[in-house]
């Protein structure tokens, strides 16, 4: 999905909302459990109660992958069953030497079909370009984190400025606006203004609304662009509204809760 599909998506739905299909077995309603694919039936269900409220939907890959085979097979389905007018994101958080990361976007980009892939930048421009090289697609570099581990290397002071902030400005010379993201967490929101300032026309996935704290109004007034420029990813608050045989209703009235807040703040 291009920039300007995004876009559209983003201004034809009035959200800039991300679904995060962080689907873990042990969380599931029971009844599901005897199908013979419990999570991609529960994903299936979240989507179809979701998809005209939001304009794309995240995996978490660790609880797929920590089902083996069968997890494996359950994102591939999603993957798939979400379509063409979502921006699908493989929250991976991949990065490696140069032919390794290579293989990984081929995984990501060629074998699925996702939009985009999250990237971690430690190992530096061999380990996020590959992801840069595929027509069409995104590369979404931590920048600045929601955890408690950010304070141990993110927010780092190195000559004048903390760690995160040399790194979204070099990582910025790799791509464009057009390819690259950066993930900025929501509770970090006293550093978005410093960081907009940085990447004035790059596009943020921004975690950590919702079940973690961060304030939808406050991130979208001060992080939006004129092209919107924000991706407010939403998990646990939606996925499990409910643990029980309504459980795709209750994630509706949550997203829908958000859509209409997300269109008071649209320009």
């Amino acid at each position: 999905m291009t920039r300007h599909q995004l876009v559209v998506e983003i201004k034809e739905k009035k959200s800039y909302l991300c679904v995060g299909l962080d689907t873990d077995i042990s969380k599931i309603p029971t009844h599901l459990l005897s199908e013979p694919d419990p999570v991609f039936s529960f994903n299936k269900e979240i989507i179809d109660a979701t998809r005209d409220l939001c304009v794309s939907y995240k995996i978490n890959t660790a609880f797929y992958e920590a089902q083996g085979l069968k997890g494996w097979a359950a994102m591939e389905k999603t993957v798939q069953f979400i379509g063409d007018h979502h921006f699908k994101i493989a929250d991976a958080k991949r990065g490696d030497i140069g032919n390794t990361s290579n293989q990984y976007a081929k995984a990501f980009f060629e074998a699925m079909p996702f939009d985009a892939v999250t990237v971690a930048p430690y190992m530096g421009a061999d380990s996020v370009k590959p992801f840069l090289q595929h027509k069409g697609k995104w590369a979404i570099v931590l920048g600045l984190t929601s955890n408690e581990g950010a304070q141990d290397f993110e927010m780092l002071h190195t000559g004048g400025e903390f760690l995160y902030e040399k790194v979204i400005e070099k990582v910025a010379e790799w791509g464009s606006s057009e390819n690259l993201m950066f993930v900025i967490g929501a509770t970090q929101a006293e550093a978005f203004e410093s960081i907009r300032k940085l990447v004035p026309d790059h596009f943020f996935l921004v975690p950590g609304v919702g079940a973690q704290g961060g304030s939808l109004e406050s991130i979208s007034k001060i992080a939006m662009t004129k092209d919107i420029g924000i991706l407010v990813n939403v998990s646990r608050s939606i996925i499990y509204a409910s643990a029980e045989v309504d459980f795709a209703e209750k994630a509706r009235n949550e997203a829908f809760a958000i859509q209409q807040e997300m269109e008071k703040y649209l320009p």
